[in-house]
């Protein structure tokens, strides 16, 4: 059974531009389906609908419309059933600065109904868990931006959540910080801990997640592994050079024309050969072998793929990687006395 199933999720605001009101659709009648024990990456620009759709996912905000089930809840029904069963990471974080890490950590367990004893015990071991021994009762006002990171991934944790929502985990850090904060991640699904992590940064859904949406003005526009996502578009590109011998690169293109895996070859000069493959790892071997049975000596071979920017810039005809926000969805004006 999945762990999110969203149907239909739709969430709007009212803005105020030159004395009328407009209605802003954040998140229009979006579908997710999450298992459980899965990274999942909600990739897009600043103002796509991310945290929105995060914040009603996490019951912070009540859907205008959809169904919604998590951790097996209703979640309009049965919203303390579903805050019983999650963590939220916000961008902001959640950190008392006056407080240590130690003490912030006691106190969130206290407030989840845990016993004083089982609340220390929990805070220790993730204090060495995610190695903040360090700092751990040094007042948090003076945390660097990855200290304090560290102590809101905890606060997130302190309860054993089944399922952990992350709203841009990384922002700001270096990336010595990050790279540690991706391990500590990792180690949450190890553990069988879901993890919904949304994110702007292209190589951290890359690098991290099991499964992304990409979300565009409000509506996800794809689905699937990162990887599936790039062999979408013209597929992965195999660049080689063929040992000058007369003719070579023309015999070769002949020769590996015919291959299932290659969709393209183009002869360049010099004996350059560029191949549209569809999985360019299970490609290149067979390419190769057809090559060398035919005597044809090859000096250099190299694999290209698509970026999840590619991906982006595809489907929107905006790159990610630039962060240009895309323009609201503004509707007409609300009707007189709207909310």
């Amino acid at each position: 059974m999945a762990i999110i199933e969203a149907s239909e999720l739709s969430k709007s605001f009212y803005v105020k531009r030159r004395n009328q009101k407009y209605k802003v659709e954040a998140v229009r009648r979006i579908g997710l389906q999450i298992q459980p024990g899965e990274i999942f990456g909600f990739l897009g620009p600043n103002g796509a609908g991310k945290s929105t759709t995060v914040r009603m996912l996490s019951t912070l905000l009540v859907p205008d419309e959809g169904s919604v089930r998590v951790a097996g809840f209703d979640l309009k029904k049965e919203p303390v059933e579903v805050r019983k069963r999650i963590g939220y990471v916000s961008q902001a974080g959640g950190t008392d600065r006056w407080g240590s890490a130690r003490e912030n950590l006691i106190l969130q367990a206290r407030l989840y109904g845990i016993d004083a004893q089982e609340a220390a015990i929990r805070s220790g071991a993730l204090i060495a868990t995610l190695q903040m021994e360090e700092f751990a009762d040094r007042r948090a006002s003076g945390y660097s931006g990855g200290q304090r990171r560290k102590l809101d991934l905890a606060l997130g944790m302190i309860h054993r959540p089944t399922l952990l929502f992350l709203d841009e985990p990384t922002t700001g850090l270096d990336p010595v910080s990050r790279a540690q904060l991706w391990e500590q991640i990792r180690g949450l699904r190890a553990a069988g801990t879901t993890v919904f992590l949304t994110t702007h940064y292209l190589d951290e859904a890359d690098q991290l997640c099991d499964r992304v949406a990409i979300i565009d003005k409000g509506q996800i526009i794809a689905d699937g592994s990162p990887s599936a996502l790039k062999r979408r578009l013209s597929g992965d590109v195999i660049t080689l050079k063929t040992i000058a011998v007369d003719h070579a690169s023309a015999h070769a293109k002949a020769l590996l024309e015919p291959i299932e895996q290659i969709k393209e070859v183009t002869a360049g000069e010099n004996g350059t050969l560029r191949l549209t493959v569809h999985n360019g790892e299970e490609a290149v071997p067979e390419i190769l072998k057809r090559l060398s049975a035919n005597d044809i000596g090859v000096s250099t071979i190299s694999l290209a793929r698509p970026t999840l920017d590619d991906v982006f810039l595809k489907l929107t005809g905006h790159s990610l990687a630039g962060q240009a926000a895309p323009n609201p969805v503004l509707t007409l004006p609300a009707a007189a006395g709207a909310n």
